[in-house]
């Protein structure tokens, strides 16, 4: 395929990245922790029968800095409840990742005419004491790879800099988007989400890596147990936290047949 369509637009002052391709019913996707620097496999699968809109989410990667100006929880919902406006996917289906699962489940709860169907792969927002999850943000950068993916190679060559890209920007941009993260999330990724899952009627699939080292399986029964609409969980084998990306092929189909 060719590459996406690349549009700009404007999130309290800042210019954000929204990527756009293939035809059919919208789908937007959300992405995960350290956000998309590439376009990956695991979009083109879902763009073989569907719109697909990617908005980077401020401070990610094409979200250029604004994170910097969002200082409550309450910000960052209102800033990507309008990125999500601006790229045309009110009222359509929505996929959100890890970081990116969590900001779409707020959509779902706080504007539940926003989200037609909801696909949440491993998100955040919850802490339980007795089973907590692991905190990327205080991992050796060694680490991450293999925290991110249950093959760390798919991580490294998500973050390994294009030829011709600029030598100097390419690293602070990932570590930026780590920052971002951080901001929504810190500390421990706790959002206390699970007072607000009760407003979700959209209905919704949970997807789960079966190695995922970072989110707790466990979540996936307290998301389905609070969402007031009808939910479905679905574990995908050979996968890590991120599933979109080690297995591109499996989670887009499961997520095109639930969304029909």
């Amino acid at each position: 395929m060719s590459e996406p369509e690349t549009l700009t637009v404007d999130v309290n002052g800042f210019p954000t990245r929204v990527w756009r391709r293939g035809s059919g019913p919208k789908i937007g996707f959300l992405a995960g922790f350290g956000g998309l620097p590439r376009w990956v496999p695991f979009l083109d699968e879902l763009a073989r029968t569907r719109t697909v809109i990617v908005p980077s989410v401020p401070g990610f990667p094409g979200g250029d800095r604004g994170h910097t100006v969002l200082d409550t929880h309450l910000d960052w919902l209102l800033a990507v409840h309008a990125l999500l406006e601006k790229s045309d996917l009110l009222g359509a289906d929505l996929v959100g990742s890890s970081v990116g699962g969590s900001l779409a489940a707020e959509m779902a709860a706080l504007w539940p005419q926003s989200v037609r169907k909801l696909a949440l792969i491993a998100p955040f927002g919850l802490f339980q004491d007795n089973d907590p999850p692991t905190d990327p943000w205080a991992q050796r950068g060694d680490a991450v790879p293999g925290l991110m993916c249950a093959d760390p190679e798919v991580w490294k060559v998500l973050k390994t800099p294009p030829e011709g890209a600029n030598s100097i920007e390419w690293p602070i941009e990932q570590t930026r988007a780590a920052e971002a993260a951080a901001r929504i999330f810190w500390p421990l990724g706790n959002t206390r989400i699970e007072k607000r899952l009760h407003l979700i009627v959209a209905p919704t699939l949970l997807l789960w890596g079966e190695q995922d080292q970072v989110m707790p399986r466990s979540y996936a029964e307290i998301f389905a147990k609070g969402i007031a609409g009808p939910t479905q969980i679905k574990v995908i084998p050979g996968a890590g936290h991120l599933a979109e990306l080690d297995k591109p092929a499996d989670v887009a189909q499961a997520i095109l047949s639930f969304t029909g």
